[in-house]
């Protein structure tokens, strides 16, 4: 894959405020969802991540552990002090500008909604629950593949 060798200069932080820039204030768990498409469609159709922390399974939908903690008991996020969006190559910024163009108008319980129909989380979720009998310790997670994400949304893409 093109990505494998990659040199990451961006974080999620930086997704996530290039985001909140473009969008205004939001909620943590739409934040989470519409950085987690960010990356999954960066993934299909550029052929590169956007960041290189890896996305975990929750039970809430996918969650880049790094981008909750520094939201954490807030009500809406309105900026990640962290966060630099000039880090963003700037054909990765127009593919997650396209994100928050088709997913920023939808709350964040209906992007978790769509997040727990796709292939990547459910995916991950079933393989979480296969190794551990009992019930999923949110702090242990599966770790949403990358290569599924890339082969779903660009099938999804194909499709259109």
């Amino acid at each position: 894959m093109k990505y494998e060798n990659k040199k990451y200069y961006s974080s999620s932080l930086d997704v996530a405020e290039f985001i909140l820039q473009q969008k205004g204030p939001v909620s943590p768990l739409k934040l989470q969802k519409l950085v987690y498409y960010a990356q999954a469609w960066s993934l299909a159709l550029d052929e590169e991540p956007l960041f290189e922390e890896s996305i975990e399974a929750w039970k809430n939908g996918p969650v880049v552990r790094n981008l909750l903690e520094h939201t954490r008991n807030q009500d809406h996020v309105t900026s990640i002090n962290s966060g630099d969006p000039s880090q963003i190559d700037e054909e990765l910024q127009d593919t997650v500008t396209a994100v928050i163009i088709y997913y920023g108008g939808k709350s964040g319980e209906i992007l978790q909604h769509l997040t727990h129909h796709d292939d990547p989380w459910i995916d991950a979720r079933q393989k979480a629950q296969a190794s551990k009998a009992s019930s999923i310790d949110e702090k242990d997670k599966e770790i949403i593949s990358r290569k599924k994400m890339k082969d779903y949304y660009s099938s999804l893409y194909d499709m259109n």
